[in-house]
């Protein structure tokens, strides 16, 4: 997040689009709920259902799934030919200004409505209301990024604000809201397949011998290593031979997961580390049993990169350690004399080697938290990012083409297929479908079809009906909704018994390496 979750009130105007805040960000929709009832903020929601925002929303456009480039493009056409940019932002603190007016010049309401469905005159509106607003906030999630084209859906949302001038102030910004607790902490300690801590590339030799020398070691590689979207079809080809897997449950978030269980079987040595025998644990040659966030020290960073202190409440249960100690241990039995005395030990040692952390300290985040980068021990974190200059200079707009979901409808599989969250589940249910309350409030997988389609292919609310794509079929009863739009169900991913995964594609961004999970074709028929 460019921005913070409580400077989110401050803008006059919050776009949210790919993102169902109330059931995947409760906490952050509340702030985005209480702007638009009781301090007057505009509310433009971007979504294909009708979701709980759409309430507060003061406009309200559903597009066709995968067709993001295509309605950000318009507001930007329309933006641009009504010269409601912010030019003085757009000549001194970007470049390639030009190239996006020419590529966004046949993106006309009209062709944008052939395209996404939404009708002209909403795309006039929303690019108005957008623009209008004096401070103007942009929330997205995974609806944006999953996608062959998630990486061009971003590079268009940040095209909208640097066009607008919304970056660097409060109540502005390109906000992504993460999908888990820590997940930006992951990636800041270098759980990325191409960068170390901090996103210090693994390709510049300067990064590498920094490491080498903390480390006391020769010989690391300065080549980028796979994201797992490229492991799987490698250990299904038998390039790859084992694998280990922390805290994550492929088995059931994958996608195309019948090739998935496929690969895995093709394995010649699988470890597992979490703290629930999930269904990846249970094929595993070996399962390190870990502890959870309240069995450990250590720190978070959360979504708008606030790095906070969490305290051990409870001793892990049983045999299980905490992860640094698993990680460590192991380190040491392959001959490398990995030895800490403490997690703060660790920490000094991040500070120490990354740039944006340099001025944190268990210390300073004692009983508040500080947003990266923070580098110097003086220095009291940067809340809002971008405010004087960007990193490289000035900002790039990016002249982004429009390109159709990989996948698509046709007669035998007439019906598109989205997937997501519910509010009572998280994730691949590890944690929360082992809870008896969340488990009342949310049993069971379900189809959410609107009226029409229903009618049209003759089932009704209730019934068990079976789903199948390209790659595989699952059985799940069906919900007849309001929230559903025509030609598309949604199905949450949560249930490994009536996996969502199982029929999605596994078409990949080029860039980022994203499954597609927003987007492919299904069929239905009511189930024997």
């Amino acid at each position: 997040m460019t921005n913070t979750i409580a400077d989110v009130e401050e803008a006059d105007v919050i776009l949210v689009t790919g993102s169902n805040t109330t059931e995947n960000h409760p906490v952050i929709s509340s702030f985005i709920k209480r702007a638009a009832s009781v301090k007057g903020t505009k509310l433009l929601l971007v979504d294909p259902r009708r979701i709980k925002l759409a309430d507060f929303a003061d406009k309200w456009l559903r597009p066709n799934l995968g067709t993001d480039v295509a309605w950000i493009n318009g507001l930007i056409h329309v933006i641009i030919k009504e010269e409601l940019y912010d030019k003085e932002f757009v000549e001194n603190r970007t470049q390639n200004f030009e190239a996006l007016k020419e590529m966004t010049g046949k993106f006309t309401p009209d062709y944008v409505s052939e395209i996404t469905g939404i009708p002209a005159k909403e795309i006039i509106e929303a690019a108005r209301l957008y623009a209008g607003g004096k401070n103007a906030a942009i929330l997205y999630c995974m609806g944006i990024t999953q996608h062959i084209s998630g990486t061009d859906n971003v590079k268009s949302l940040a095209n909208l604000a640097m066009i607008c001038g919304n970056l660097g102030r409060p109540g502005t910004g390109v906000n992504p809201l993460r999908g888990q607790n820590n997940v930006q902490g992951a990636c800041d300690m270098g759980g990325l397949p191409n960068v170390f801590t901090g996103y210090q590339p693994v390709t510049v030799a300067e990064n590498v011998k920094k490491m080498e020398k903390a480390w006391g070691v020769s010989g690391m590689s300065d080549k980028a290593g796979l994201p797992v979207t490229e492991m799987i079809p490698k250990v299904h080809s038998g390039e790859i031979k084992a694998l280990y897997i922390i805290g994550e449950n492929p088995l059931v978030s994958d996608p195309d997961l019948n090739h998935v269980e496929d690969s895995l079987d093709h394995l010649d040595f699988m470890v597992v580390q979490d703290i629930f025998m999930t269904e990846t644990a249970s094929r595993a040659d070996v399962v390190l049993p870990a502890s959870c966030f309240a069995e450990k020290d250590g720190t978070f960073s959360n979504t708008e990169r606030r790095v906070q202190r969490v305290r051990r409440a409870v001793n892990p249960p049983g045999a299980a350690r905490e992860d640094w100690l698993i990680t460590a241990g192991i380190a040491r039995r392959m001959g490398y004399p990995m030895i800490y005395e403490n997690p703060g030990e660790i920490f000094d040692e991040i500070a120490s080697l990354t740039p944006s952390y340099a001025g944190l300290s268990y210390e300073r985040i004692e009983h508040e938290g500080l947003h990266w980068p923070c580098p110097q021990p003086d220095h009291p974190g940067t809340p809002i990012l971008h405010t004087q200059a960007f990193p490289i200079g000035k900002g790039v707009l990016h002249a982004v083409e429009y390109i159709p979901p990989a996948e698509q409808v046709n007669d035998e599989y007439p019906l598109y297929l989205t997937t997501g969250r519910v509010l009572y589940q998280y994730h691949t249910g590890t944690m929360t479908r082992k809870t008896e309350g969340l488990n009342e409030r949310a049993p069971e997988s379900f189809v959410e079809i609107s009226p029409a389609d229903a009618e049209k292919f003759g089932l009704t609310d209730g019934d068990k009906i079976r789903i199948a794509s390209r790659r595989g079929e699952i059985v799940a009863k069906m919900t007849v909704s309001d929230k559903a739009v025509d030609g598309t169900v949604f199905i949450p991913f949560h249930y490994a018994e009536a996996a969502a995964n199982r029929l999605t594609n596994a078409a990949l961004d080029p860039i980022s390496k994203i499954p597609e999970y927003k987007v492919c074709a299904v069929k239905l028929s009511r189930a024997a």
